[in-house]
């Protein structure tokens, strides 16, 4: 194996595949440069601003208060709330926040003891993935003289609409955090949530319940960011994401599912959901979220340069949707036409990591949600009960927390970046680039099995991508067959990661 130097993280070095993506980046690069020589003229100190907020203290003189969030001590923001008489609405573990008239916006950000603010922006779900479609039935019923595995323990925080207590879940719902309300009690009224947890870990009431997750034994954490519409703010979502890392021991959280976004109005480097994403992986969770929905314009044109937070963040392992025809076969399986397409805004990231099914997902109902209510054309009538039926992103990003979850189960020691590099590797590629579906689809039966089983799906060879590629990169070659591999330069736990008979990592 030859290998290159690392390449630290944020390093504006130019990457392998660059090329790929040298138009796309150049049109990316002249909206950022604008937003940014918006931003400049209106704060000609350090302090950095959403593009959003930039926008707002041009107006100077608007008695509109806006809500903002800042990264910084509670000393700090006491001082900052005294000095220009700001309300503090909520208090982070990483700073606060803070409501500020916009005529005081500019003010504020030519304070010396602020280097950035953000905006507390909205936040809302990206909206039958059948196990066999991605190999998930084999992995659970044991394969090629590998033991079955489902998850078994494995926690999955659900940051999200909050999750019914359904009989599919039942009694593996281990916490239920409401942060949209400290008087909340987590119920799901928006029905997204509930879905979304099903999807990763429903059991089937019987042998013909198809209604069955990725990963039936692992257990859900959920943790209510959105309310009764689908809807929430940043804040609370980096709330979520704290409260996780602070309980992974005590519910064995090793995994965070984001089927969620919104708007990319900065780099990930100031953005607070995306430090709350790079918190929560340094802690050894791993990060899975959903691309976005806006892979096309009104007019049905494809659009690059979509995917949405926290799906920039190069700590999460970011999700596109397949539209699989309703069928487990790959052979027809197309990108789902909304799914949101790299590089990411600002950063010129290629995302997504990985694409899974994502369209016309049916799965669990959370009695009396918005969305049966509202959408009743989604509500299909089964023998095993009544289901719900939706499509996006948020979807498939599920299928991918569900599949990490296996592959902890069949590697317990393995670090984020460890997952990351064997459900990349494991992937079908599609061919269609990795602007747009990553490395490929999702087969968690060749991730599980580390390529050296082969893999049939509803009668199809599937072969493995053999590609893995991140935002921290190192270059090499593995095996005599030229297949190009990029990942991390952090060292996975446990004594050796293997893909075929290669060893990518050791202690």
């Amino acid at each position: 194996m030859v290998v290159s130097t690392p390449r630290t993280l944020g390093s504006t070095t130019r990457r392998p595949g660059d090329r790929l993506v040298s138009v796309w980046l150049a049109a990316s690069l002249l909206l950022t440069l604008a937003a940014t020589a918006s931003a400049q003229s209106a704060n000609s100190r350090h302090a950095r601003l959403s593009t959003d907020l930039a926008q707002l203290a041009k107006t100077n003189g608007d008695f509109q208060p806006t809500t903002v969030i800042i990264t910084a001590s509670q000393a700090k923001v006491d001082r900052l709330a005294a000095k220009y008489g700001l309300s503090v609405l909520q208090r982070l573990a990483t700073g606060a926040v803070l409501q500020i008239p916009a005529y005081r916006l500019g003010d504020v950000a030519d304070d010396t003891e602020v280097d950035s603010l953000s905006s507390n922006h909205e936040v809302a779900g990206q909206m039958a993935v059948t196990v066999q479609a991605i190999g998930a039935d084999q992995v659970q019923a044991g394969f090629a003289g590998l033991p079955g595995l489902n998850g078994l323990g494995i926690g999955v925080a659900v940051i999200d609409s909050g999750v019914a207590n359904v009989p599919e879940l039942r009694g593996r719902i281990l916490a239920s955090v409401d942060f949209t309300d400290s008087r909340g009690q987590g119920l799901d009224q928006d029905g997204h949530g509930t879905h979304v947890a099903g999807i990763i870990a429903a059991a089937g009431q019987n042998v013909k319940d198809d209604t069955r997750g990725v990963a039936p034994g692992a257990n859900i954490i959920s943790l209510k960011v959105l309310d009764a519409q689908g809807k929430g703010r940043a804040a609370n979502v980096i709330s979520a994401l704290d409260w996780a890392v602070e309980h992974r021991a005590q519910y064995n959280i090793r995994v965070i599912n984001l089927s969620l976004g919104g708007p990319v109005l900065q780099s990930w480097r100031d953005d607070p959901i995306d430090q709350a994403v790079e918190r929560a992986y340094r802690a050894g969770i791993v990060v899975v979220a959903s691309a976005g929905n806006f892979g096309n314009d009104p007019k049905g044109r494809s659009v690059f340069g979509a995917v949405s937070v926290p799906g920039n963040s190069p700590f999460a392992i970011t999700v596109g949707a397949l539209n699989t025809k309703g069928t487990p076969s790959r052979s027809d399986d197309v990108l789902a036409s909304y799914s949101s397409k790299g590089p990411t805004l600002y950063d010129h990231l290629i995302k997504p990591d990985i694409a899974a099914p994502g369209n016309r997902i049916r799965g669990l109902l959370a009695p009396g949600s918005r969305l049966a209510k509202e959408h009743p054309e989604l509500v299909v009538g089964t023998s095993n009960g009544t289901r719900l039926e939706l499509s996006g992103t948020s979807m498939a990003a599920a299928a991918v927390s569900g599949a990490a979850a296996l592959v902890l189960s069949s590697q317990p020691k393995l670090a984020p970046l460890g997952v990351r590099v064997l459900l990349q590797m494991g992937a079908q590629d599609l061919k269609l680039g990795l602007l747009a579906s990553g490395a490929g689809s999702l087969n968690v039966a060749a991730s599980v099995s580390r390529g050296k089983v082969p893999t049939v799906i509803a009668g199809e060879s599937i072969t493995a991508a053999n590609v893995a590629y991140g935002s921290t990169l190192v270059t090499g070659r593995v095996g005599t067959d030229s297949q190009t591999v990029l990942w991390g330069d952090t060292v996975l736990w446990g004594d050796t990661v293997l893909w075929g008979d290669t060893v990518l990592w050791g202690d």
